[in-house]
């Protein structure tokens, strides 16, 4: 053996177990996970039932870090630009990974700054009225609308999320004009839904579960092609008048695009076994939540066809960011 290949065998077997290190799961630190709207939301109640038992799987302490604002896209831009050692990851939503890509600039690539971990929840909205409103259907509702064009306001969780873009959707296809609301997250928008100061709020299920059983929100309709589960008396906009309409929102799990493959196929088969216990099967039934594990690579393809969808109806509709 030569000299130079003396010294090159021994850098690398210097190397190597920095090269192990980097590549174990779990990491050996406290897990981060970043959500991109404020506590209290439907996002963060969902985050904080599954790190719980992710936390007690994987033998560390898993942190819910809610960095709300932009729609989430400032969440998803902290994990695209976080550590690649297994201690950051992100639950992700359909707006920064999907639509806003297609409406903004943003500071991430949802595809290369970003790597698919599994598919966490997949539900409905459900589009709710304050009872001040004074409408019981949603046939109700664009009649009002349509008398007074401009008035009425919708909330959404960002510029760019699902509930923004189902709620424009919605008015193209209603023909009416609601005028958009975003806020930081879930919360927010509903104490102003609830207090009257908003009119319409595509809601998750989790946020506006508590109040419709209270009778302190109306129902009109959930945004997905079938009834909702949790909900199976309250019609889909669809049947409602406007077929075709169909919307599903949705959370997944994403770390930092540059992890190690390892570490990424770690967290997959982690998230599965969580997202699969009875357990917390049951704790997210509560909030009207259904996990929906699935392969790194399912992900990656839901996302892609998911991106193009709404890459053509941003692009039909002509939906700008404001």
């Amino acid at each position: 053996m030569t000299t130079r290949k003396l010294i090159q065998f021994i850098l690398l077997a210097l190397l190597l177990p920095s090269i192990s290190i980097a590549q174990e799961f779990p990491p050996k630190k406290t897990v981060t996970m970043v959500v991109g709207f404020a506590a209290g939301g439907s996002a963060d109640t969902a985050a904080r039932v599954i790190a719980k038992k992710l936390g007690e799987d994987i033998g560390q302490a898993v942190v819910v870090d809610n960095r709300p604002g932009a729609g989430g896209n400032i969440a998803h831009g902290v994990v695209a630009n976080g550590p690649t050692d297994g201690s950051m990851i992100l639950l992700g939503s359909i707006g920064p990974l999907t639509i806003a890509p297609h409406m903004m600039k943003i500071s991430y690539d949802p595809v290369k700054d970003l790597a698919p971990l599994t598919m966490g929840l997949m539900f409905p909205n459900i589009l709710v009225v304050p009872p001040s409103l004074g409408v019981k259907s949603l046939k109700d509702l664009v009649a009002l609308a349509k008398k007074e064009p401009g008035k009425l306001t919708f909330a959404s969780t960002g510029s760019g999320s699902a509930s923004h873009l189902q709620g424009e959707l919605f008015d193209a296809v209603a023909g009416i004009d609601m005028v958009h609301v975003p806020y930081k997250g879930g919360n927010p928008a509903m104490i102003d839904v609830l207090s009257g100061r908003v009119s319409v709020y595509y809601s998750s299920p989790s946020t506006a579960g508590p109040f419709i059983k209270e009778g302190k929100l109306i129902p009109l309709a959930v945004t997905s092609s079938k009834r909702s589960p949790f909900y199976p008396k309250v019609p889909t906009i669809a049947e409602s008048g406007y077929p075709g309409f169909d919307s599903t929102n949705w959370y997944a799990f994403m770390a930092p695009g540059k992890t190690p493959t390892p570490i990424l196929d770690g967290w997959n088969k982690a998230l599965v076994k969580v997202l699969s216990d009875k357990s917390v099967i049951a704790a997210l039934g509560e909030h009207n939540f259904s996990p929906a594990p699935m392969s790194r690579a399912d992900l990656a393809k839901f996302m892609a066809k998911e991106s193009a969808t709404w890459a053509k109806i941003i692009k039909d509709k002509n939906i700008t960011e404001e």
